[in-house]
């Protein structure tokens, strides 16, 4: 296969996501002639998804040819972990678990909340991209159902009326 110059490839985000990037797969010390350079694709994307919040095509395709391999085994990694997204994210992704214990708790009411309150439906992302709303099949947390999550942190025991303080907490956290 013949090697494409990542510089001379299109590029949506600004070049200094991409520089970080790269740098991570410098520290790699990836040799694009060694046959177990694939070894390094899962580090490489989860390293993009931090940067960039998702893997679009685009993306995809820079580390294809960052890594001298063809976008469709990108393509499948991608496509096969749940961890992945191809959609963009908010600065803050809220999750609503759907799992048996939640679902009869209220959890669609809580979701239905967040998505008239947010103004978007879930799977979507707010224009100004700092909320985004995805519902999961179970949180392993039932005994605090109804659960959200928000990045990192869980809320349990959460009824419909407790999303706009939740909302109002995110936007809080991000002035400080």
């Amino acid at each position: 296969m013949e090697l494409l110059d990542p510089a001379k490839q299109k590029r949506v985000f600004p070049d200094e996501m991409y520089e970080k990037l790269n740098g991570f797969v410098d520290d790699l010390d990836i040799d694009p002639a060694d046959p177990r350079k694939k070894g390094n694709l899962i580090q490489v994307l989860r390293k993009g998804q931090q940067i960039f919040g998702y893997l679009p095509r685009e993306l995809q395709e820079y580390v294809a040819v960052r890594l001298g391999i063809h976008h469709a085994e990108v393509s499948g990694v991608v496509s096969f972990y749940n961890f992945f997204t191809t959609t963009p994210k908010g600065e803050f992704t809220i999750s609503v678990c759907m799992g048996t214990a939640c679902y009869v708790n209220g959890a669609d009411k809580i979701l239905s909340q967040f998505e008239r309150i947010l103004g978007i439906k879930s799977g979507e992302v707010t224009e100004d991209r700092k909320f985004s709303i995805d519902s999961l099949r179970c949180v392993g947390a039932c005994s605090l159902a109804p659960v959200v999550t928000i990045n990192d942190k869980v809320y349990g025991r959460v009824a419909p009326q407790d999303v706009e303080k939740i909302i109002e907490d995110c936007l809080v956290q991000e002035e400080a």
